[in-house]
């Protein structure tokens, strides 16, 4: 990772990153709220994406800047990029073009499958419990 960044420091300082200087982004498809994939940018990686009209991460194994579709041609265009209560994670809502995932399907949450999970319920409203 790059030590310097042209970030806007206003927007670098919101941003709470962990121990590699990372936060996590989530992609979701703009207009069906599809959630695609989660990556991890830095300071340079979120400038990239907030000035490219592209989605940049870092990639920790391989140690470089990635742009997701350079070479698979599955391009995901920057529609909005949203920033949490916290500042440890970035919402980024793209035009997805082909499969998110490396995989090739088309999100990255397909091929893990479903966990056992116990679902939970809300309690019924009643004249009683207001």
């Amino acid at each position: 990772m790059q030590n310097r960044s042209a970030l806007d420091p206003a927007i670098a300082d919101r941003l709470k990153r962990d121990d590699h200087g990372l936060v996590a982004a989530i992609v979701q498809q703009h207009d069906t709220g599809e959630v695609l994939m989660l990556g991890w940018m830095d300071d340079e990686a979120v400038h990239r994406t907030l000035t490219q009209g592209r989605v940049t991460f870092w990639s920790r194994s391989r140690g470089e800047y990635w742009r997701k579709g350079d070479t698979s041609g599955h391009v995901q265009y920057v529609r909005s990029v949203a920033l949490d209560c916290d500042g440890d994670a970035l919402l980024v809502r793209v035009d997805q073009v082909g499969a998110a995932c490396h995989t090739g399907t088309r999100t990255c949450f397909e091929a893990g499958g479903t966990l056992p999970a116990a679902v939970g319920t809300r309690p019924e409203t009643s004249e009683e419990n207001r």
